[in-house]
């Protein structure tokens, strides 16, 4: 961040935050985040409601174009203001900034929250969120808390809406993309000629994170502090989150914790049901965690498809495209015994 950005945002903030004045203390580019940039900004502010010393982060666009199914800032603003006055526990959205001549891209301010999200650590380092029975449960009940904002939503009316179901819906544009990609992916057709033969009959709609997964959350020493990342929520069914979360590539090896790697399935599934007040259909979460390895693979395809095409020179994303074929065996074990 240079000298005329830092000058713009302070102007920006400080009407924005109603303020006084607000002078930038300290501004440091957090690592992470392939389709994100995230920069925590410490905020000395005079007058106001946010009088004081304000620790934030401000979160916007990749310096080149991100993943094409991705939410825009404005639009990832406005569900995180809809889910935080749905009582999910969420970093408190700021203020939104549409206009480019102030940092070179959209952008949106919320409150930093303390802790680490990084999946490699919480499934290993106990000393975050030490109880993980309880941390297991609070991500269900989080989950079913997301699950209760219902459409139609005046503020989430940018969310795709679609005639077929949420399963159909998925194989159409995960097909769509295999369609005219250069290279054939012989296991992914076969896992979702799976998922079209078995898909459920269900009518159920809530809003879905869309990404909800260890490594999309904060923990510190005490539990859950907050869930982040809201770039690809919409309308689904809400087992998908479900089986997103259970889903084996998303346990960063602790397979026998089927709970993100952190805990066991039965106390997530406790804390969903006990919020919602609905009984989890197991029976068909096996099905959404075939859909989230197809899925996964598909992202990873068009996430290395960034590197290889040269618009972004990005390691990780160079590195993602590598787990493909690890994904694609686990589709057709999935697969393997249930092919009626």
């Amino acid at each position: 961040m240079n000298e005329t950005q830092k000058e713009s945002l302070q102007r920006f903030l400080t009407t924005a935050l109603a303020a006084d004045t607000v002078e930038i203390l300290k501004a440091a580019l957090l690592s992470g985040g392939a389709v994100q940039e995230n920069w925590a900004l410490d905020l000395q502010v005079k007058g106001g409601e946010y009088s004081g010393l304000l620790n934030t982060v401000l979160r916007c666009d990749s310096p080149t174009a991100g993943v094409a199914i991705s939410h825009g800032r404005a639009q990832e603003f406005a569900l995180l203001q809809t889910v935080f006055n749905a009582g999910v526990a969420v970093p408190q959205p700021l203020c939104l900034c549409t206009d480019t001549a102030v940092f070179g891209r959209p952008f949106f301010v919320m409150r930093r929250i303390g802790g680490t999200a990084a999946g490699h650590v919480l499934v290993k380092n106990t000393g975050y969120a030490p109880d993980r029975t309880e941390l297991a449960r609070r991500l269900g009940r989080e989950l079913a808390r997301i699950h209760s904002v219902k459409p139609p939503v005046n503020a989430l009316g940018f969310l795709h809406a679609y005639t077929e179901s949420p399963a159909q819906y998925r194989i159409n544009t995960h097909r769509a993309f295999l369609d005219q990609h250069h290279t054939a992916y012989p296991a992914l057709e076969w896992g979702l000629r799976w998922l079209e033969r078995h898909a459920p009959q269900r009518n159920v709609i809530a809003l879905a994170h869309g990404d909800f997964r260890t490594g999309n959350y904060m923990v510190d020493e005490h539990g859950l502090t907050g869930i982040l990342d809201w770039e690809f929520a919409g309308w689904s069914d809400p087992l998908e989150d479900i089986g997103w979360f259970c889903a084996k590539c998303w346990c960063f090896g602790q397979n026998d914790l089927q709970a993100g790697g952190i805990g066991e399935r039965a106390h997530f599934y406790e804390g969903y049901e006990a919020e919602s007040g609905c009984t989890i259909e197991r029976e068909q979460i096996h099905y959404w965690e075939v859909m989230a390895h197809v899925r996964w693979a598909v992202v990873a395809i068009e996430q290395a498809q960034r590197y290889c095409s040269g618009q972004e020179n990005s390691l990780l994303l160079a590195l993602t495209g590598h787990i493909v074929p690890e994904l694609e065996w686990e589709i057709l074990n999935m697969t393997e015994h249930n092919n009626a």
